[in-house]
């Protein structure tokens, strides 16, 4: 999702706060603008209110990545409807955060299966708990990897450690060359670094190595978010480009934390040297986050 203050939270109200699906007071719904967007091989995206939603859709199936909200939901649906009278095979979450599985519901009676990563999993559950809701839970879930083949396309779903959450799933149409990041990936915004989902910055800098050295220079990446100049497509050098963003802002915190700054100090830090190009749209992306995080991480050892 190409990202505002209005579209990232806009009526799933995330999430990623408190992973849960309430709406946050204050913050405007607005119209929902949806877009249809053809990558290659029969995959693409979507764009509404949320983290963007990928999908397939071939000869022998369809299948959609993430969930967005209800409205958005609607819409996705409908706008698959057009392209193909198949049932929707499969409807894979890349994490439990409400922009992306908020509209599950929604998708539920259109899906055969719902897929997500076993931590996923467990923090929908809880976050179903606190809430009340009855959201539909994953109907399968793995631990490293989980493949299935769709037509003449094969999707890969490998979970790499502890990044943006303790459940994150990269997701990969082989024969498409095309890999959906989820929130592994905010492009050219300060990132939200969800510690209270088991996120580490270390675990998340060593996924965007592990997902550049296991693609090659044809692949095209698919984020969460990202801002309006940054698009949510692009290329390893995005990824990388985010890798040396965590590696200075670990680097910073470090160094400010051995000359005995305190953790009010490191975080009003107002800028990362080189990389201007993040912007923060609102408070919950920010570099005071992220440094926050980087403390809390680096203190715990």
């Amino acid at each position: 999702m190409i990202i505002d203050r209005r579209t990232f939270l806009g009526t799933s109200a995330m999430t990623a706060l408190a992973a849960t699906l309430r709406p946050l007071p204050g913050w405007a719904q607005g119209e929902l603008v949806t877009s249809f967007e053809d990558l290659r091989r029969g995959v693409g995206i979507f764009n509404g209110q949320g983290g963007t939603i990928g999908w397939l859709i071939n000869g022998d199936g369809i299948v959609v990545i993430d969930s967005q909200n209800a409205a958005a939901a609607e819409a996705c649906i409908a706008g698959i409807r057009e392209r193909s009278d198949r049932v929707i095979d499969l409807l894979i979450n890349t994490h439990h955060h409400g922009d992306h599985t908020g509209g599950n519901a929604t998708f539920r009676p259109a899906v055969g299966s719902i897929v997500a990563h076993e931590n996923s999993a467990d923090w929908q559950r809880q976050t179903s708990e606190q809430t009340g809701s009855a959201d539909p839970f994953p109907d399968v879930t793995f631990t490293d990897v989980w493949e299935a083949t769709v037509g003449d396309e094969t999707i890969v779903a490998r979970h790499h450690g502890a990044g943006h959450t303790s459940g994150d799933a990269v997701l990969t149409f082989q024969q498409a060359n095309v890999v959906h990041m989820g929130d592994l990936m905010f492009n050219r915004l300060h990132p939200f670094v969800d510690r209270s989902s088991g996120a580490r910055i270390g675990g998340w800098i060593t996924t965007l190595e592990q997902v550049v050295a296991a693609h090659d220079a044809d692949t095209i990446y698919v984020f969460g978010h990202g801002s309006p100049a940054a698009g949510v497509t692009g290329t390893a050098a995005d990824l990388s480009h985010l890798r040396d963003y965590f590696s200075a802002a670990l680097e910073l915190t470090r160094r400010e934390m051995q000359a005995g700054r305190s953790r009010d100090e490191i975080t009003a830090t107002e800028s990362l040297d080189g990389f201007d190009d993040y912007v923060s749209p609102f408070p919950l992306l920010s570099l005071t986050g992220v440094l926050g995080v980087a403390y809390d991480e680096l203190a715990d050892g």
